[in-house]
């Protein structure tokens, strides 16, 4: 664990800025995990549900993953599986094919247990990838589905919850 430091303001932000320069590193190691396990309890998912995952690439964030693995105690499930799913997440990147978006939002609302969740995943703003919420909210729409919730998974990614029209969270 990174020692508590004692921070007296006598020279203003100096020694903030020098006391976070000094914390980044245990800072990135240490919360951005604790970051992405805490919010991937925040999908919804719970021990026992089956997950399944589509448009997985080698730079999604294995820390999301691996929690959500965690918390169902089941790896997540490919995007050839064919049984019932309780939650789905969808790893979307900007310069993808927006009438793909709906069609694998189709696909991936297809399986899906009554009320059971779909995440869209995307890259935050300012990273490489990110996707504006106007293209997600299209596809959404053009899927029969609507934008119910935005969080804050991990210091790369967000993601959106999808909701079939009428479901709506109140």
């Amino acid at each position: 664990m990174f020692p508590l430091i004692s921070l007296h303001v006598n020279n203003g932000k100096t020694r903030a800025c020098a006391a976070f320069a000094i914390a980044w590193p245990w800072y990135a190691e240490h919360v951005a995990n604790e970051t992405s396990t805490n919010n991937a309890k925040e999908f919804g998912f719970k021990t026992g549900d089956v997950i399944q995952e589509w448009m997985w690439d080698d730079d999604v964030d294995e820390d999301i993953r691996e929690s959500i693995a965690d918390i169902t105690g089941t790896d997540l499930e490919d995007e050839d599986y064919d049984g019932p799913v309780d939650g789905a997440i969808l790893w979307w990147r900007d310069g993808d094919d927006e009438d793909t978006l709906s069609d694998t939002i189709v696909d991936a609302s297809t399986p899906l247990e009554e009320g059971a969740a779909l995440w869209v995943i995307t890259p935050k703003p300012g990273r490489e990838g990110a996707a504006s919420s106007f293209t997600i909210n299209n596809a959404a729409k053009a899927a029969g589905m609507n934008c119910a919730a935005n969080k804050t998974l991990s210091r790369n990614w967000n993601g959106i919850k999808l909701n079939q029209f009428g479901n709506g969270e109140h």
